[in-house]
C-alpha cells in the first residue's frame, strides 16, 4: 500500500491507513490544501474549480469527497463527472474557472488512484506551486466557511462532447478526407473514459469502430499501461478484423499508442513522431519533447527545417520549454501529444484525429508509415544501489568520464553519441538510477545499457 505525495499532485492506493495510503482522509487533507491555496493566491471572492475523473471503481468515493471538500471551502465546484484528463483541461479556460482537479491515477492499476492539480489555464500546477500545497496539507491550515458560504455545484456532463467539437474544429484535422478513406479502427478503452469518448471522435469522423474493453466500469481487463507486453488482445483483434489500425488509451485519455495494421506494434515512442510529421508539413515550426524520449523526433523537425529541443522529464517541463520556444507541437516518449492550438496538455483525442488526417492524405498502410520513419530502439533499465551509496556522486563521476561527448545535467545525466544515447535519472524516493539507451538497433541499444551498468558499478565500487 503506498501514497506518493508529490508536486504534481497525490497518488496512492485505496484503503489502509491514513498517512500511508489513499484514505477518504487523505483525499479530503490535500483537496482542501488545494483549495485554501487557491484561495490565499487569488483576489476573488468567489472561486469555481472544474472537477473530473476517470471511470476506475474508486472514483465515485474520491469524487464525493473532494467535491464535498471544496463546498466547504466555500469554492464553487462545475462538475464533469466521467471525464478524461485532457477534457478537465480544455474545460477550465473555456469555463474561466480558476483551477481544476482530475481524479485519476493515469495509468496505474485499478487500486491507485490520485489526485491531479491544475490552474487556471488548465495546466499542471508549477512545482513551486505544488510545494506550497503539500506544506499547506502538512501543516493541516485550512479555514472552512460558515453554513452561508459554502459553495455550490454545477453539474456539466456534455464537456466530452464539447472536446470532441473542439478538436473537430482544429484547422488542421479534416473529417471529410477520414471519412472519405473509410477507415476501420479498432479502439482499446481499458474499461475507463476513452471507451466512451476515442470511438464518438471516431465515428463523427466516419471510421468504423470495433470496441474492445470500452465499458467504463473500472474494471480494467489488463494492466492499464499502455505497452506491448499488455496489449495481446488487441494486436490479435487488429488482424482478425483487418482493421487498418488500432487505438489504445490509458484510463485517463493522455496517453495515446497504435497497433499498426500487421498487428504490431506502432511504437509509443512513435506517435509524436507521427503525429508531428503531420503538423510540421503543414505549419514549420519548433518542436519538444523530454530527454528520455526517442531521436526520432529530433530527425523528423529537421526534416521540416525546424529546432528541435529536449527538456527535463514531466509533462510541465516539456510545457514550460514549448512555451520558451514557441513549438507548434510537443509532448513525450508514452505516447502524449501537446498541441498548444487546443491546449497545453497531453491530449489522445488530438493526436487521434491529427493521425487519421495524416493517414487520409497518405498512400500507405499503417506498418509502412511506421517503416518510413527513422529506425531507432530504445533499452529501459534500472539499478538499485544501496541506501548508503551517494547517487549524485555516481551521476557526477559518469559526466566527468564522458565529459569529452556531448552532455546534458538538466536531469540527471544524458550523454549523445554520434548514433546513440543514454540517460541516467535517479529517483526521488528510492536509492534507483534508471537507465534508458536508444540506438538504431535493440542489440546495440540492449549492448550499450549493460555498458553502462557495469561502469555505474564501478564508479560506485560495486
Amino acid at each position: 500500500m503506498t501514497l506518493i505525495k508529490s508536486i504534481s499532485g497525490i497518488r496512492g492506493t485505496i484503503g489502509g491507513k491514513v498517512g500511508d495510503n489513499l484514505t477518504p482522509v487523505d483525499a479530503v487533507k490535500f483537496a482542501s490544501a488545494y483549495g485554501t491555496f487557491m484561495k490565499q493566491n487569488s483576489k476573488k471572492e468567489k472561486l469555481t474549480v472544474v472537477i473530473g475523473r476517470d471511470a476506475r471503481i474508486s472514483g465515485p468515493m474520491i469524487h464525493n469527497l473532494v467535491v464535498n471538500t471544496l463546498i466547504g471551502l466555500g469554492i464553487d465546484v462545475i462538475d464533469l463527472g466521467l471525464s478524461t484528463t485532457p477534457t478537465v483541461e480544455v474545460a477550465v479556460p473555456l469555463e474561466k474557472a480558476d483551477g481544476g482537479i482530475i481524479l485519476t491515477a493515469s495509468h496505474n492499476p485499478k487500486q491507485w488512484n490520485a489526485l491531479k492539480l491544475l490552474n487556471e489555464k488548465g495546466e499542471f500546477l508549477s512545482g513551486a506551486d505544488g510545494a506550497k500545497i503539500l506544506e499547506i496539507a502538512e501543516a493541516e491550515a485550512f479555514d472552512f466557511s460558515e453554513v452561508d458560504d459554502l459553495g455550490t455545484v454545477h453539474t456539466n456532463d456534455a464537456y466530452m462532447d464539447i472536446h470532441i467539437d473542439e478538436v473537430l474544429n482544429l484547422p488542421l484535422v479534416d473529417a471529410e478526407a477520414v471519412k472519405q478513406r473509410k477507415f476501420k479502427v479498432v479502439v482499446d478503452g481499458v474499461n475507463s473514459s476513452g471507451g466512451i469518448i476515442i470511438p464518438n471522435l471516431l465515428e463523427q469522423m466516419g471510421v468504423e469502430v470495433v470496441k474492445l474493453y470500452c465499458d467504463p466500469n473500472g474494471h480494467f481487463p489488463h494492466n492499464p499501461e499502455p505497452l506491448k507486453e499488455h496489449l495481446g488482445d488487441i494486436c490479435q483483434l487488429v488482424v482478425k478484423e483487418k482493421a487498418d489500425f488500432g487505438i489504445v488509451v490509458d484510463p485517463d485519455v493522455d496517453r495515446l499508442a497504435f497497433i499498426s495494421n500487421d498487428g504490431e506494434m506502432f511504437g509509443e515512442e512513435y506517435t509524436l513522431v507521427a503525429v508531428a510529421d503531420y503538423v510540421l508539413s503543414k505549419t514549420p515550426g519548433n518542436t519538444v519533447s523530454n530527454m528520455s524520449s526517442s531521436r526520432a523526433l529530433r530527425d523528423i523537425t529537421q526534416k521540416h527545417n525546424g529546432s528541435y529541443q529536449a527538456s527535463a522529464v514531466g509533462e510541465v517541463n516539456v510545457v514550460e520549454l514549448m512555451k520558451k520556444t514557441n513549438a507548434i507541437i510537443g509532448g513525450e516518449g508514452n505516447g502524449g501529444i501537446i498541441y498548444p492550438e487546443l491546449h497545453y496538455g497531453r491530449d489522445s483525442l488530438v493526436g487521434v484525429a491529427l493521425f487519421l488526417t495524416h493517414l487520409a492524405n497518405m498512400d500507405m498502410t499503417v506498418a509502412q508509415l511506421r517503416a518510413s520513419y527513422p529506425q531507432y530502439y530504445m533499452s529501459k533499465n534500472k539499478i538499485e544501489l544501496t541506501p548508503q551509496i551517494d547517487v549524485d556522486a555516481i551521476l557526477e563521476g559518469m559526466a566527468a568520464k564522458y565529459k569529452n561527448e556531448d552532455i546534458s545535467t538538466i536531469d540527471g545525466v544524458k550523454i549523445d553519441f554520434a548514433t546513440e544515447w543514454v540517460h541516467l535519472r535517479k529517483s526521488n524516493t528510492e536509492p534507483i538510477i534508471r537507465i534508458y539507451t536508444e540506438a538504431p538497433t535493440q542489440e546495440t541499444a540492449d549492448a550499450l545499457a549493460v555498458r553502462i551498468i557495469d561502469e555505474i558499478k564501478a564508479v560506485a565500487g560495486i
